[in-house]
């Protein structure tokens, strides 16, 4: 049985770093196999590990738009894209990864959610663990591009403004009845003892504050993946003591 985690939030708050180092622990932890779904359309999680995957959900639409005749006669358009995704999947050393790209030609971005939904819903029944990094904002809920998460992980800045967000983020997936089993709020780079009180109430668990590392911004500057940050950064310790209410295989 698969178990999905869902990344939510506003541009900026380092949700695609936080994706990285949890797919990190997990993989460090060989607590088993995992996918992970870049369904952001600037498609950076896939650069943070080191993987520059050639194709996309985006790019092979693209393609089809350009040489419809592709699609062998009498065979279902849906499923000659459904096998095209398929084979999109990157396999690299102890995950894989299949990205979303963004359509640069005459195509609809929703029809590419919808193939991404069909898609997924085959794919992580072969993977013990998932992990979705949405798109910053709230148009991936509002298409429905999330269907299901064991965690839904919102994350948030030390702002007044990214707590908004957050708590907006929180009233969409219940307005839109989205199936989650635990929703979580994470705080990225702030102080604790200033923003517990000014936390929105919603149908949320705080998990807590995750510091200001000059380890992770220097990485991020150097374009390095995550991978090569030190085992002892603070920002990575203490999201491994949080990811003992987050996932199983952290018991």
């Amino acid at each position: 049985m698969s178990y999905v985690i869902a990344m939510a939030g506003k541009g900026g708050t380092g949700k695609t770093t936080i994706a990285a180092l949890i797919a990190r622990i997990i993989l460090e932890k060989k607590s088993g196999s995992l996918l992970l779904v870049d369904a952001d359309p600037n498609s950076n999680l896939g650069e943070l590990l080191g993987i520059n995957a050639q194709e996309s959900i985006g790019s092979i639409l693209d393609e089809l738009s350009l040489h419809p005749e592709s699609v062998p006669e009498n065979f279902p358009k849906e499923r000659f894209i459904e096998l095209k995704v398929q084979g999109a999947v990157y396999e690299a050393e102890g995950f894989d990864i299949l990205a979303m790209g963004k359509p640069e030609g005459p195509g609809c971005y929703c029809y590419a959610n919808n193939i991404l939904r069909s898609v997924m819903a085959k794919l992580i029944k072969n993977y013990d663990y998932v992990i979705i990094d949405n798109e910053a904002g709230l148009e991936h809920l509002s298409r429905k591009s999330t269907r299901f998460a064991d965690a839904l992980i919102v994350v948030s800045d030390n702002t007044s403004i990214g707590l908004k967000s957050a708590a907006r983020i929180m009233d969409l997936v219940s307005s839109l009845k989205i199936e989650t089993k635990k929703n979580f709020l994470l705080i990225n780079r702030g102080q604790t003892d200033i923003i517990k009180d000014k936390i929105p109430a919603r149908e949320w668990v705080y998990l807590g504050t995750l510091s200001h590392d000059p380890l992770v911004e220097e990485l991020s500057l150097n374009g390095e993946q995550i991978m090569r940050l030190a085992s002892q950064a603070k920002m990575f310790s203490q999201l491994k003591k949080i990811g003992e209410k987050i996932w199983p295989c952290s018991q």
